[in-house]
Formats: C-alpha cells, structure tokens, sequence
C-alpha cells in the first residue's frame, strides 16, 4: 500500500496565530471574540454541535483548525431559505456538508417508514430540526447564500449515496448524490486525509475543479479521460452454452496468470506466460450507468458486487458511472491513518462538551457516549446489512495504548460529573483493537469482503494480549471504579482467546452483555456473512463458566434481525423455536432496513446476490418486501407477545406446522387468546361489568386463563 503523507506534517495555513477557539464559533458575536473577519471554512451539519472526537463536526472542525484555517458551525439550520447559512458570512474556501453522525433518512423514519417521535442528536431530543437528505437540501441552500464559493460534502450520508443506489423510503434507485447536491467535490469514508489535503491546495490558489487526483473523493466530469485503461463492466459474464460456468469464491485472489486458447484441434491449451498488466494507478473500472440500474435489476446485483470489491485502498481502481451526459469519477479509497496521526486527532483540545448556546438542554447522543473512548476504526466483518465497512473501511486503525489512558485521565479529571465509570472503551467492533493481516503484501493485494467470513482467515490475527493489557491498564488508574464494554463484541473472533473472555466476563460486564448472532439458520446467516449460531453457543459456554467462576450474575443478550433477504418464514419459525427453548423473550427487536450501498440492500432491491458472481441465470432469492410479511417475521421475534398469536396462528397453520399451536411446552403459541389482545384489541365494544363479572364464573372461565383447554 503507497504511503500517505502525514496529516501533521503540512505548513499550517497563516491563520494559526489566533491558536485553537475555547469552542469553534457557531455566531458573528462569536467571531468577533476571537478576533476574526471571516471564517476560512464553515461547516454545516445536521447534528447539534458537541465538541467532542465522537461527532464528525467536531473531528474535522478541530483538524482543520489544527492546519492553522478558522472553522465556524452552522448546526441544524433552518433549510427553508438561504438566511441561516450567512450566519457566519462568506467562507473564504469552502462550505463542507454533512448530515451528521447518521444519515438523514435514517435518523428520521423506522425500518417501517414511520416516522420517529424524537431525535438523539438534537437537544431535548426535538424530532423535525432537519430535512429529509439533509446533505442534499444544505447544499442547495450554501449555493444560494453565496454563489461561486466551492461546495465540498461528506459524512455517512454523502459517502453511502456516492454511485447510484437503491433508495428505500422512495423504494426507487436514485441518483449519486453529487449531480443532485450540485456539490463540486464528494469526501466519502474517513474524511481527515482528503479533507486536509483539500483544505492547503484550495488554500493555496488551486481552483476546485483542477483538484482531481485525492485518494477518497468524487466529482463530475464531463468525459472519461482518454490516457487510462479503462476496464469495460457495463455488461454481466454469462455462461458458456455448453455448461453453466462454475461460481466464483467472491474472497478469494485469483491471479491473472493463465490465459486459455483454443488449439488447432478444437481442444484448449493453458498458457503459463502471464499477461502484462495494466498499471492500476492509471486503470478505472466503468460500471453500468444509472439508467441502466434502474432499469435492470441484474444490472444492479452485478453493478453492487463490482463496487465492493474495489474497497481495498491496497489494490482499489478509480470507477466510473454515467448519469446523464455526464459521469460520476470516484478515486481509491483513502489510506488509513496511522496511529501516531489517530492519536493527535483524539488529543486536540475539545471541550468534551455541547456548544455553550444551547445552555441547559439535555443531548442524548452526547449523554450517552460522554464518558466513552473510541480505540480504533474500521470493520473487517463485512457483514451484508452493515454499512460500517463501506464507510470506514476493514482496515483497522488503532489508537496507542498511551493515547487511550491520556483520554480516560482527561474525562476523570476534566469532565463535570464524572463518577468514575468509563462506560465504553470500543468502537465499531469492541475487540478488533489492534487485529490486523500479518503480511501487508497479502492485506494489500486481498479482494475478501471479508477477513471472518465463512471463516477466520489464516492470515489474520487474533491475538486479544493488547486489548487485555490496555484493559488491565486502564481499570488500575486511580480514580477509576468500573470500565465497561458497550460495543458489540465480534464472538467468534473472542473464542479464539478464552483469556479475553475471562478478563471480559469477570471484569468489564455490567449484569448484561449484548451481541448479535443476528439469526440461528443457515440460510440468512450466508446472506449476512455472519457466522453458525454454534459458535454463539460456544461463546455462551465460556461465558457461562467465566461469570460462575467470577461469582457473578451476568447474562448473555443475543440480538436477533428479521426480513433480511435471504430469510424464509419456516427460518423465523425456527429461529422463534430456539429462542422459546432457550428462553429469550426479546423486548425490542430490530427488523431490516435496507440502507444505501449495502450488499444486502442490493440483495432487497434485486432478488439476486451479490456475494455471488452474477449472471441472468442467478437463481432469484426470497426477499421479504410485503408489509404483513414483514410483520410476520417481527411477530415470530415476539411469539410471547399475545397481541402476535392470530397472526402466528395463521401463519403456522398455512406452513402446516398447527402441531406448534396448543398449551402445552412443546408448542410455540397457545390456542387461546386473552381479552383485549391481538384481533379484539381494536374496536372491541366493553360490556357491562355485571356481564363480565359473570363472565369470571362460567365454568371453565378460571382454566382458559391459567392457559389450559376448556373442557368439553
């Protein structure tokens, strides 16, 4: 992988004498304290504004100023004129764009399309304070505050939408969000290199539409450049006539060696003599253009297993994508950060706390995380539903063990109401602290869209010792009582390392530990990338035994997912069956939501799968769209919840499966119904109480409600 200039090591921009804000200003009142005329960047996010390393504004806000450029926040505007976005006047370099730590559409709407009642990242939770596709809306309205200043966007929203994408709430593929935001630039993943490089070159009087080589962004161009090797995609492999073509491992590095040619005698000779390869560097890879995807659904299966398997910034191209008459170009991916680089961007001087403007209103999205430690990025997971790795990649990127303690330290000794529990040290995957391929060669040129799936790769490391030390470590500061684990645990990577789990178990859980095998049949679990619900159980075992020998009750919480593609209903019955055995009654559960650019939401959209190679003949995969359906499967989740009971009958008896309908054990459901429940929830006329009490004295009437069969 070529190396990276560091981001510390550019000339800071002339600004730098006014030296860091106490708090990046969010008003001209606040800019005129700090002595300012104008601000050199201004970003606008959909997000109250908290200056902490956990919310993006305040990430990059800090870098930026750390670069020696005066960054101003405009927070949640109103988009319903241009108005709020000349809070802080003309930038002198660029609007940047974000629609927060979440995606808009997200953020607003329930897997079911319904829209949610509060907000975590506005104060008092207040629902409503941004518009749907935030990134587009704020965009459009920065153009119109100041015309001809540069648009730059980035963020979760902007990265997921960057090619054309299926779009869920409209249930249409939409456009990237480029042509749509008129944006002149698109940072997609971890924004820090991009960002800063962009930040000294417009600096230095290079004009934005001449900046068209940084590693992590996108942009429209009015042509395909003539001097690279451009590979041909537009179009699906089909198989030969005379048999299907075999299926290709979509893991494993194939190398371009052999080239087949057919003899004089019609046989087929191999030639061993490898072909000379284009230079990657100058090679980009054309997928099928937007009008195609949308109106060709294997087009879009094929087009989405193209895309995520140029994620590797080792072995990436360039990709084009024609909207229109014109094309959207997407560079490599970034270079992940080095340590030494992610340590200084979590020690710049945040104040750890929300913008003093907005006085004593709660923030739950800061109340949550605010005694809380990120140690690393990134995901090599993969899992289909999940967009972590299409946005920060499957590299991981860890903090230094001495960066980490400094962090702790300074929320013990700075941050008000602190009681001395840190209640997570994690991040996207609580134990890939520090993981890693063990030849760069081969991490460099991996195509695997997946380093744990359909098993844990031979060349990736396991080893949990400095994850161990770095807990030992921080529970023995002083002042520290309890550190607790709150990201999601990867299972099947801690039962290579039954030292993890017992120092875990006995000493980082709070009474409960959530992890998600996500479903129990094999069926989903493949179209997941998640691993056997055997090793869920092996996990259990160790889990089971560390807390009996720690003296402790601690209880395992699995979280299950429902309506994923690829899921039958007889795989939600079983799954419902499992979970009765084992005795889990889950409260909340989560259901499907298709989000851009994720394999599984191109596996929703088109029936077709993606982590296979894809052809015309791809067999078609059941998808779960239907709303009852979907209901359905939510309701198998819940089969202790009496108001599910008539629709799990219904279904059980259309599956042939009635023999799970009765009151015994052995049964999922019963056969009777409380009052008030299920199908005479709603609209149920009341009777009079002397008709109910009478009621109570039928013969029979005490039995049906202790769940037991009226005798005839």
């Amino acid at each position: 992988m070529q190396a990276a200039k560091d981001l510390f090591k550019y000339r800071p921009f002339w600004a730098h004498r006014f030296g860091p804000a106490p708090v990046l200003p969010m008003s001209r009142e606040e800019m005129d304290d700090l002595g300012w005329d104008s601000c050199d960047i201004i970003i606008v996010t959909g997000d109250a504004y908290v200056d902490h390393p956990s919310f993006g504004m305040a990430l990059v806000g800090r870098l930026l100023e750390a670069q020696g450029f005066r960054v101003g926040i405009i927070a949640q505007p109103d988009w319903k004129s241009a108005d709020a976005f000349r809070a802080l006047g003309r930038p002198n370099l660029f609007f940047g764009i974000t629609a927060g730590n979440m995606d808009s559409m997200v953020n607003r709407y329930t897997s079911d399309r319904r829209i949610r009642r509060d907000d975590a990242y506005t104060p008092n939770g207040e629902a409503g304070k941004r518009p749907d596709r935030s990134v587009i809306v704020y965009a459009q309205r920065a153009r119109e505050a100041y015309r001809g200043v540069p648009v730059v966007i980035g963020g979760i929203e902007a990265s997921l939408r960057r090619i054309a994408h299926y779009d869920y709430w409209s249930d249409k593929v939409r456009r990237s969000v480029l042509p749509d935001s008129k944006a002149d630039i698109l940072i997609f993943g971890n924004a820090e290199r991009a960002l800063v490089e962009l930040s000294h070159r417009l600096a230095a009087g290079e004009p934005i539409g001449e900046i068209t080589d940084i590693r992590g962004t996108g942009f429209m161009r009015g042509s395909l450049p003539a001097d690279w090797n451009e590979i041909d995609s537009t179009r699906i492999d089909t198989p030969a006539p005379h048999k299907p073509a075999p299926q290709a491992d979509p893991y494993a590095m194939t190398p371009d060696c052999a080239r087949r040619n057919t003899a004089a005698d019609g046989g087929t000779v191999v030639d061993l003599q490898p072909r000379r390869r284009p230079d990657r560097a100058r090679s980009f890879i054309r997928l099928p253009s937007h009008d195609q995807v949308v109106n060709d659904d294997v087009l879009y299966a094929h087009t989405s297993r193209v895309f995520h398997l140029e994620t590797n910034p080792g072995n990436a191209r360039a990709l084009a994508q024609q909207h229109g008459k014109r094309f959207v170009w997407l560079n490599p991916p970034p270079i992940p950060l080095s340590t030494a680089e992610l340590d200084r961007i979590y020690e710049l001087p945040y104040t750890r706390k929300p913008h003093p403007s907005y006085a004593d209103a709660s923030n739950p999205a800061w109340e949550m995380i605010r005694f809380s430690i990120n140690i690393m990025r990134g995901c090599f997971g993969g899992c289909t539903f999940c967009s972590i790795t299409e946005h920060e990649g499957r590299i991981i990127q860890s903090r230094s063990e001495d960066s980490i303690i400094h962090e702790i330290e300074t929320i013990r000794d700075q941050v008000p109401g602190f009681t001395g529990n840190i209640s997570d040290l994690g991040g996207p995957t609580a134990n890939m602290y520090r993981l890693h391929c063990k030849d760069p060669k081969i991490e460099s040129a991996c195509r695997r869209l997946s380093c744990v799936y359909p098993d844990i790769c031979k060349n990736m490391t396991t080893d949990h010792a400095p994850l161990i030390r770095l807990y030992r470590r921080a529970r023995a500061l002083p002042g520290i009582k309890r550190i607790f684990i709150a990201s999601g645990l990867r299972y099947d990577l801690a039962v290579r390392s039954p030292e993890y789990v017992k120092e875990l178990v006995t000493h980082h859980v709070g009474g409960y530990l959530k992890i998600a095998p996500e479903h129990t049949e094999a069926g989903p679990l493949s179209k997941m990338m998640k691993p056997g619900i055997g090793t869920y159980d092996k996990f259990k075992q160790m889990f089971d035994r560390y807390t009996r020998e720690a003296g402790k009750k601690q209880y395992l919480i699995p979280y299950f997912i429902s309506a994923h593609p690829g899921t039958s209903d007889e795989d939600m019955m079983n799954l419902a069956l499992w979970l009765k055995r084992n005795d889990f009654r889950p409260d909340q559960v989560q259901a499907f939501l298709p989000t851009p650019l994720a394999i599984a939401s191109a596996m929703y959209h088109t029936g077709r799968n993606p982590l296979k190679k894809v052809s015309r003949a791809s067999e078609k995969m059941s998808v779960v769209s239907a709303a009852k359906q979907r209901r359905l499967h939510k309701a198998f989740l819940r089969y202790h919840d009496a108001e599910n009971w008539p629709l799990l009958r219904e279904a059980l008896k259309r599956m042939g499966r009635a023999d799970l309908i009765g009151n015994g054990k052995k049964h999922l459901v019963p056969a009777w119904q409380p009052a008030g429940t299920g199908d005479n929830a709603e609209g149920r006329r009341r009777k009079p109480r002397a008709t109910q009490t009478a009621r109570r004295h039928k013969p029979g009437h005490a039995a049906r409600r202790r769940g037991q069969p009226k005798r005839r």
